[in-house]
């Protein structure tokens, strides 16, 4: 018997199906609108974005049991080549934004987006362990993002502890802010809450996505 949601890594064939998550979501959650101006040319954007960037990417999903997706994240480990979206959206470099002698890995996080109807909060805190557990890998690991404002919030009440970067600007629809987060200001929060993850893996079938149409076949047969 499946369970209603489940955890999985996406593949790159998804990456349109994301573009159109995240960006559906962000209006609905910050417009109540889920075509405004500019609508489509905002997933073209992000699925060109993401397609650069997904052979050193891992995105989480949140997937109910027929594949839709719930609830997205996006890390991406830096090469310090490719121009992220922190330099391009606010034009800051990320080495020279932060107050750190020693950096080992550096991160972004994005696409960050949940189902404007779902009240579960532990998918909330389930799709950020993912991303924490890469961070707290290592010490001098150190995560940039552009946070909703919201968002900030939610992680401020959560014990993610940030660093503001900047002046917030509007994009996608919301207020958002460019933000830092290290080791130190994720490990509390992971510890805390990496059992939702590991205890949630360890006891929910994934439907691979070649062979999920086989599985939805047998639930309603």
């Amino acid at each position: 018997m499946l369970t209603q949601t489940y955890i999985e890594k996406l593949q790159r064939e998804e990456l349109l199906e994301l573009a159109e998550f995240v960006v559906t979501e962000n209006y609905n959650h910050h417009l109540m609108s889920s075509e405004p101006e500019g609508y489509f040319g905002e997933i073209q954007a992000i699925y060109k974005e993401e397609s650069i960037f997904f052979d050193n990417s891992e995105v989480f999903t949140t997937k109910d049991y027929t594949g839709s997706i719930l609830g997205t994240i996006r890390v991406l480990k830096w090469n310090f080549i490719d121009q992220l979206p922190i330099q391009k959206i606010f034009g800051i470099y990320p080495l020279l934004a932060i107050n750190k002698e020693h950096v080992r890995d550096v991160f972004h996080v994005g696409r960050f987006a949940v189902k404007k109807e779902s009240c579960d909060v532990n998918l909330f805190k389930r799709l950020l362990i993912c991303v924490a557990e890469l961070i707290c890998k290592q010490k001098d690991n150190v995560a940039f993002a552009e946070c909703d404002s919201k968002l900030l919030r939610m992680l401020n009440l959560l014990g993610v502890k940030t660093t503001i970067l900047g002046e917030s600007i509007d994009y996608l629809g919301s207020e958002t802010i460019p933000i830092a987060m290290t080791y130190d200001g994720i490990v509390g929060f992971y510890n805390k809450n990496k059992h939702l993850v590991h205890d949630y893996l360890n006891n929910t079938p994934k439907i691979p996505y070649k062979t999920r149409e086989n599985n939805l076949e047998q639930i309603s047969a």
